[in-house]
């Protein structure tokens, strides 16, 4: 599987598809994202699609998405479960933190 980006047109579709939701606010300026990013990229590739979606969500262009979550630093990781957040975290996580995160 692979990383969807995520827009607030999109975003109703990947939040409620019943699946365990792991989003990735972001910017590309932003260095400590830029070291998360392959640990997400990696998280996408082993993940079970059938269980687990994941977006990444650039701050910097969906603005209201940010804003929705009150996102305030970056990178924030968020976890949804049938559109409601169950988990959040602000900056750079180990993969294994993560993964716990979701469970």
């Amino acid at each position: 599987m692979s990383v969807i980006t995520v827009t607030k047109e999109n975003f109703k579709q990947v939040a409620m598809d019943g699946k365990t939701v792991l989003l990735d606010f972001w910017a590309p300026w932003c260095g400590p994202c830029r070291m998360l990013s392959p640990v997400v990229d990696e998280l996408a590739e082993e993940l079970d699609p059938q269980t687990v979606t994941v977006g990444k969500i650039n701050v910097d262009e969906q603005p209201e998405l940010a804003g929705q979550f009150g996102v305030m630093s970056i990178p924030t990781l968020v976890v949804l479960r049938d559109g409601k957040v169950v988990n959040t975290s602000v900056g750079v996580r180990p993969k294994q933190e993560i993964i716990t995160m979701l469970k």
